[in-house]
């Protein structure tokens, strides 16, 4: 992969554990957020792509711009894939880039790649300060930028991007694309549903316990509503075959007990 002048090598560095079973996990960075000054949009836009690709996400952490949290949240998400979002920049509250560093046991480095790619972007004025977005975990891989240029980076399975949805969220796909296209609809997984109006979850409990321990290889979730009307979204999650037999079970006992439903 080309990115301004120079070759950046997107070879994954695979460890033993098959990246087929890796869980895909989300960190959202900001104090901003948590203190509800801003909203957070990636979450919802990450679980969407991902679902585009026949995958899904495991887990997502919210956590402060504090340098010692970051590192102790990286560390811990060593053996998932990972996709960090926030805290890349270059004033004193981003401290992502250290923080990752520390986790992954590395040095912070002034990383050649994207020094040239801030230099070329910014001409005299990436100094002093803008250049400081280069100093990178050493041995970090690039991942590119498509409004200014200012990239990203990865250490090994775990992705850092900036906050700025614009920008990341094109680095989401390239991510996908450059590193784990062997994972994309290779995961036997399927999420169906259908809609009770009226009805209220207590009424449906014992229903849904008797599916779950008849099926222990499928999820099944109830995701009411109130507003502009009282509905109910019932669903199976699982391998498609299990879902399906599951379903089947599901739309007989409810006929059973005379609920009406519809298709989702």
């Amino acid at each position: 992969m080309v990115i301004g002048s120079k070759l950046i090598n997107t070879k994954n560095s695979l460890h033993s554990l098959d990246i087929s079973q890796k869980e895909i996990h989300a960190v959202i960075i900001g104090d901003e957020i948590l203190s509800g000054k801003r909203e957070d949009k990636h979450l919802k836009h990450l679980s969407k792509t991902l679902k585009n690709y026949g995958l899904w996400l495991s887990k997502v952490d919210y956590i402060p711009d504090d340098s010692e949290v970051i590192r102790k949240t990286i560390r811990e998400k060593i053996g998932s894939i990972v996709f960090c979002f926030g805290g890349i920049g270059a004033t004193p509250d981003d401290c992502t880039r250290h923080a990752a560093a520390l986790a992954h046991e590395n040095s912070i480095i002034q990383n050649s790649e994207a020094t040239l790619l801030i230099e070329n972007q910014f001409g005299k004025d990436a100094y002093p300060k803008r250049i400081l977005m280069a100093n990178l975990p050493d041995k970090a891989e690039l991942i590119p930028n498509v409004i200014n240029n200012i990239p990203g980076f990865f250490v090994n399975h775990h992705h850092f991007m900036p906050g700025f949805p614009e920008m990341a969220w094109p680095m989401i796909d390239w991510v996908i694309n450059t590193r784990y296209k062997t994972l994309i609809n290779l995961r036997d997984f399927e999420d169906q549903s259908i809609w009770l109006d009226d009805l209220s979850e207590s009424l449906l409990i014992d229903i849904m316990n008797d599916i779950k321990n008849k099926n222990n290889e499928i999820k099944i979730y109830s995701l009411p509503k109130l507003k502009p009307n009282k509905t109910l979204e019932l669903g199976i999650t699982g391998a498609p075959k299990n879902v399906n037999k599951a379903m089947k079970d599901l739309r007989s006992q409810l006929k059973k007990s005379k609920f009406n439903w519809r298709e989702n």
